[in-house]
C-alpha cells in the first residue's frame, strides 16, 4: 500500500512538472522559436528607420520627394535582378505546363480509341495522360476530394483539379514524334506555316501564358459588401519578354544582334532581364513562391513560405542605401567613381560615353562591388519594378510604417534605381520615376523580396 501511494505521488508530480498546468492560461506554444530560413540568392536586410527622400537640392524640382523618417520591417531580398536564366525557368515552364496539359486533354479525348484489352494506352500521347490518382496513403480527406470532386487541384480549371505527369520528358524533336495526335499538339504550339521561313518553325510566345490568382485583401478589409469570392482576383499573364524593346526603344540605332540574342542566348543568361511589364513581374513572383511550396508540399513538409512580392517603394530606397545614413548612391557618394576613377555602376556618362563605364548596354547581375546589404546594382544597370504606385503627394500621404501606396486603378508604378541609359541623377537612392505597368522597355528590369518571419538574430561583426 505504501509503494502504491509513493507511486501515485511520483506520478503527480511528473505530471505537474511536464504540462505546468495549475489551472492558469499559459499559452499555447512549440516551446521553440523559429528562425526563418534563407532563400537561396537571397540577403536579409535588417528593418530600421531612415531618412526617405530627397535630402540635397533637387534640380528637377522633386516636390513629390520631401524627405520624412520612415520604418520598414526586415525582409529578405534577390541579390541581384533577376536574370535572363531565373526568368527563362519561369517561361519554359510555363511552355511545359501548357503542352503537358495539351497532350493530357487530347489523350483523353482519344481514349475511346483503345480497345478493350487497353491495346495502345501506353503509346504515344497516352504517355502523357494525367496521373492516376494513387489512394493507397491517401488520408481521409484526399480520398473524399478524389470521390466527390475528382481531384486534388482545381476544380474548376482546364484540367479538373487532376495533376500532370511531369515524368515523361517531352519529345521535341520533330523527326521523333511518337504518333500523329502528337504531332498535331506540337503544331499547335508554333507559328503557322505562313509565318514561317527557311523552314524553321518558331514557337508562338503567344501562347504562353500564366493562369493565377490571388485574393485583394485590401480591398476585402475596406469593403462593407460582397462576399469573399468578390475579391479573389485571376490574372491570366502572357510571359515571354518582349525582345522588340531593343528596336522599338532606340530609333535610328542598329540593334539587331542583340534584339534577336538577348534573352535565349547563353552569353546572356546572367544578364538582368528587360523587356518585362509589371504585371509579368507579379506572374513571376507568383510563380517562385508556388515553385517553393510544391517543393514544399511533396516532401509532406506542413509549411508554407510567405509569398514572394515586389518591393515597395520603401523597402527599395532603404534597401538600396545599403546602411549608410543620408548617402547620395548605394556606396555612399557624392560620386559615381572611385578614388582611381573607375566607374562605381553601369549607366550613362560623360555626355553619352556610354562605354566608358565598362559596358555598352547591360553588364551582368552580379557586376560591380554590392552595397552594404551585399546587394549587386542598386544603382544602374535596369531600372526597377515596385509594388508601389505613383503619385506626387505619396510620401506625405504614405504611413511611417512600411509605407507604401498600392492603388489598383492607378496604372503608374514607380520604378528605381536608373539604367544603363540614364544620367547620374537617375541613380541616386532618392530619385522617383514610374513607367505605366503595361510599358516593355529595355531598360527596366525587376527583383523580388520577401517578408522575414520569425526571431531576427543580430550577429556581431
Amino acid at each position: 500500500m505504501k509503494n502504491i501511494a509513493v507511486y501515485i505521488a511520483l506520478i503527480l508530480v511528473i505530471y505537474s512538472c511536464g504540462s505546468n498546468d495549475r489551472g492558469e492560461v499559459v499559452g499555447k506554444s512549440s516551446g521553440k522559436k523559429i528562425y526563418s530560413e534563407r532563400p537561396f540568392g537571397m540577403v536579409l536586410v535588417p528593418g530600421g528607420a531612415f531618412t526617405m527622400g530627397k535630402e540635397d537640392e533637387d534640380p528637377f524640382g522633386g516636390i513629390g520627394t520631401a524627405p520624412r523618417t520612415v520604418t520598414v520591417q526586415h525582409f529578405y531580398m534577390d541579390e541581384s535582378e533577376v536574370t535572363n536564366s531565373e526568368y527563362g525557368q519561369f517561361v519554359e515552364w510555363v511552355r511545359d505546363s501548357i503542352v503537358r496539359t495539351e497532350l493530357a486533354l487530347t489523350a483523353d479525348e482519344r481514349s475511346y480509341l483503345v480497345d478493350a484489352d487497353g491495346e495502345g494506352s501506353d503509346d504515344g500521347v497516352f504517355r502523357y495522360s494525367f496521373k492516376e490518382v494513387d489512394t493507397t496513403d491517401a488520408n481521409q480527406y484526399e480520398k473524399y476530394m478524389i470521390d466527390n470532386y475528382g481531384g486534388l487541384g482545381d476544380v474548376n480549371s482546364l484540367t479538373e483539379g487532376r495533376a500532370l505527369n511531369w515524368r515523361i520528358p517531352i519529345v521535341w524533336d520533330k523527326n521523333e514524334y511518337p504518333d500523329a495526335a502528337y504531332s498535331e499538339v506540337m503544331d499547335s504550339m508554333y507559328l503557322p506555316l505562313e509565318d514561317t521561313f527557311e523552314g524553321e518553325r518558331i514557337l508562338n510566345v503567344k501562347k504562353l501564358k500564366y493562369t493565377y490568382s490571388w485574393f485583394n485583401k485590401e480591398g476585402a478589409a475596406k469593403s462593407t459588401t460582397g462576399s469573399r469570392k468578390d475579391f479573389i482576383i485571376h490574372e491570366d499573364v502572357s510571359v515571354y519578354p518582349d525582345t522588340t524593346v531593343w528596336v522599338k526603344d532606340f530609333s535610328y540605332s542598329y540593334n539587331d544582334p542583340i534584339h534577336e540574342e538577348y534573352f535565349w542566348h547563353s552569353a546572356y543568361q546572367e544578364y538582368p532581364v528587360v523587356g518585362v511589364n509589371w504585371y509579368q513581374a507579379k506572374a513571376y513572383c507568383n510563380w517562385k513562391t508556388k515553385k517553393k511550396n510544391d517543393y514544399l508540399r511533396s516532401r509532406k513538409t506542413p509549411v508554407r513560405v510567405p509569398n514572394f512580392r515586389l518591393p515597395t517603394e520603401a523597402e527599395w530606397e532603404f534597401a538600396a542605401r545599403g546602411g549608410i545614413d543620408h548617402g547620395t548612391y548605394p556606396w555612399g557618394g557624392p560620386y559615381t567613381t572611385d578614388d582611381r576613377g573607375v566607374f562605381l555602376a553601369n549607366f550613362k556618362p560623360v555626355r553619352g560615353n556610354y562605354s566608358i563605364d565598362g559596358a555598352l548596354y547591360t553588364v551582368e547581375a552580379y557586376s560591380y562591388d554590392p552595397n552594404g546589404y551585399g546587394l549587386y546594382n542598386m544603382a544602374g544597370n535596369v531600372a526597377e519594378w515596385t509594388s508601389t504606385s505613383y503619385n506626387q503627394g505619396s510620401y506625405r500621404a504614405g504611413s511611417s510604417i512600411n509605407a507604401n501606396i498600392e492603388d489598383k486603378g492607378n496604372k503608374r508604378k514607380v520604378i528605381r534605381g536608373g539604367s544603363w541609359k540614364d544620367i547620374a541623377y537617375f541613380l541616386q537612392v532618392s530619385t522617383r520615376d514610374y513607367e505605366y505597368a503595361d510599358s516593355l522597355k529595355s531598360y527596366i528590369g525587376f527583383r523580388t523580396v520577401q517578408d522575414f518571419l520569425g526571431v531576427y538574430k543580430k550577429t556581431k561583426k
